[in-house]
């Protein structure tokens, strides 16, 4: 499952777009980080990548 990214948390620091393996993380107009669904693999690398815990598994 996809992942969930609390915006308010996140701080635009693009960790997690650089650990993505399938580049399906990107830093929208706002700066803040979105996930293509569609390509996202579900390795949750970027969960753990977060500086502020703004990235957790999708219940």
């Amino acid at each position: 499952m996809p992942v969930q990214i609390e915006k308010e948390t996140c701080i635009g620091c693009g960790a997690c777009v650089g650990v993505c393996p399938v580049t399906a993380l990107a830093l929208n107009d706002e700066g803040k980080c979105e996930c293509d669904e569609d390509t996202c693999i579900d390795c949750h690398a970027c969960v753990g990548t977060c500086p502020v815990s703004a990235i957790s598994p999708k219940e």
